[in-house]
């Protein structure tokens, strides 16, 4: 496994709408499991699609902490449990509610913003076996659903602010910062 680098923002892939993936191949697996392994070396991060990694395929995986509420010490963090998602071709099929939640992104590091985004989704994808699955998410999984699926259609959270001046920078993580970015 390796970490990849991540795509920032003006980057042309980001604004591709990604590949579907047709086979489940070894290259696919391990495209994964380096996804899987960048996405756990970035602390506070949900999620990141294909083409934050410089591919434009459509896959994306989400780390999301079992109990996503529970805030504890640097410690208690390291034994935490937490599920990864891993989505290939997925399609939002579903969305219920809406609420405003702050959103970052890797993509676009040391910023910000307020994002329109549903409190229920339902998500259609296959898993790494091949086999269709849905997910169906709720509070930050749901976050990270719709964020990372908008990455793979060139869509970054930017792009639905009302008001591109509610843009806000942050103080760079290791200033303090606990914002969780995707």
């Amino acid at each position: 496994m390796a970490e990849l680098q991540i795509r920032l923002l003006p980057d042309p892939i980001l604004r591709k709408k990604a590949k579907k993936i047709t086979i489940i191949d070894k290259s696919i697996k391990k495209l994964v499991d380096d996804m899987l392994e960048t996405l756990h070396c970035v602390p506070g991060r949900a999620g990141i699609a294909g083409p934050q990694v410089g591919k434009s395929l459509q896959v994306c995986v989400i780390n999301i902490p079992d109990d996503e509420d529970e805030e504890g010490e640097e410690a208690e963090e390291s034994e935490a449990k937490s599920t990864d998602y891993i989505l290939i071709n997925p399609e939002i099929v579903k969305k219920k509610g809406e609420r405003i939640i702050e959103e970052g992104c890797l993509s676009i590091p040391g910023y910000v913003a307020d994002v329109k985004r549903a409190e229920k989704v339902t998500v259609k994808c296959k898993n790494l076996a091949g086999k269709e699955i849905r997910i169906r998410g709720e509070g930050l999984l749901a976050q990270a659903l719709e964020h990372e699926i908008d990455h793979l259609n060139g869509i970054l959270y930017i792009d639905l602010l009302e008001n591109p001046d509610s843009l806000r920078k942050i103080r760079p993580p290791d200033a303090g910062a606990d914002e969780t970015q995707e």
